[in-house]
């Protein structure tokens, strides 16, 4: 770039790996029924079927992520329902009031570490259920948890288990974020497979824009339960592409041979890289975190100082005069940038 300034702000600041852009040039002049009603969003399908090892899901795809979570939720939910999320989480606090703006509550609980806790789930729960006034109250109807979490942390398989014990014991449904799937499943720590995801939950999403794709998002839902309306309901939110065969051809390339997996593990050992040299410079980490966003803590001065070089997200503001500071690894991380920004700091 012009201003010679390496990036690490976001993983999707780069356009799409080669192996998709490949697929483009080979299919641009092959003629293809719209709407997701092509071969290649066929093929997508049934790859995405057999990776998750669920016969009977049904997965269609959407163009981005914020429309994803407003399409499943206002979807699944009744008018009166709302969603149950960590006061952290994506659709809390990143979405710019995407859901509310279909009209349901965000129902916030404590975040530990971007996490929500299934016991504290149940009481939240108990206390509605048990309240003589809960029809004039906004129904929890449906949880959210998104994996990694928004502060690139991983829910152990024991602890998403017990969420979904959970919501099994009072009949609502589990829908997990998988916006950045890839580096999660991918991660040293994690002991989660993507059949474990489609066994525990009713509905998620495998996120390919930030995980190598032009844009695009593949719902899954793992119960033969998507609703009727659903793909009605694309359409009248605009989220339906014409060409939809855009979105099911970058899928289709992205579960041949474990692409997608080879690019989520990329980014993960440039974040492992990464987060050992801030480490051994002895830069106090805000969140231990084993995916492909690292958040730390730098003095103003510091990050001011880096900010000539380095183009990263300002997270939060703490009372000490620090900032917390996001770097992001992603499937395009070259590893002489990664060495670059270590020597900087």
């Amino acid at each position: 770039m012009s201003d010679n300034k390496i990036w690490f702000k976001s993983d999707y600041q780069e356009g799409a790996c080669p192996d998709i852009l490949k697929r483009f040039t080979e299919t641009m002049y092959e003629p293809l029924s719209g709407y997701g009603t092509d071969i290649y969003c066929a093929s997508a399908e049934e790859k995405i079927r057999k990776a998750c090892e669920c016969g009977n899901a049904r997965v269609k795809f959407i163009s981005g992520g914020t429309q994803t979570n407003q399409l499943v939720i206002s979807t699944v939910l009744k008018s009166y329902q709302g969603v149950v999320a960590a006061v952290t989480g994506h659709v809390s606090a990143h979405e710019a009031g995407a859901i509310e703006y279909s009209g349901h509550k965000v129902l916030t609980l404590p975040s530990h570490d971007g996490k929500i806790d299934a016991g504290e789930l149940k009481t939240l729960l108990e206390t509605f259920w048990n309240d003589d006034s809960y029809e004039h109250m906004v129904y929890p109807g449906m949880v959210y948890v998104s994996q990694p979490t928004e502060l690139g942390t991983l829910y152990r398989k024991c602890e998403l288990e017990a969420i979904s014990v959970v919501c099994r014991e009072y009949n609502i449904p589990l829908y997990l974020d998988g916006a950045r799937l890839s580096y999660a499943l991918m991660s040293d720590e994690s002991d989660l497979t993507l059949p474990d995801i489609a066994r525990i939950c009713d509905v998620f999403y495998i996120g390919g824009t930030k995980v190598g794709a032009l844009c695009g998002e593949a719902v899954v839902f793992t119960k033969d339960n998507m609703p009727e309306e659903f793909v009605p309901r694309i359409k009248q939110r605009g989220a339906l592409m014409a060409k939809g065969w855009v979105l099911g051809l970058q899928f289709d390339t992205l579960f041949t041979d474990d692409l997608y997996f080879k690019l989520g593990r990329h980014a993960i050992e440039m974040a492992n890289l990464l987060k050992k040299g801030m480490v051994e410079k002895g830069i106090k980490l805000h969140a231990d975190s084993p995916t492909n966003q690292q958040f730390v803590v730098l003095p103003n001065d510091v990050r001011d100082k880096l900010a000539e070089d380095v183009v990263f997200e300002n997270w939060e503001k703490l009372p000490t005069g620090e900032t917390v500071v996001r770097f992001v690894t992603s499937w395009a991380t070259k590893r002489e940038n990664v060495e670059k920004l270590i020597s900087l700091l």
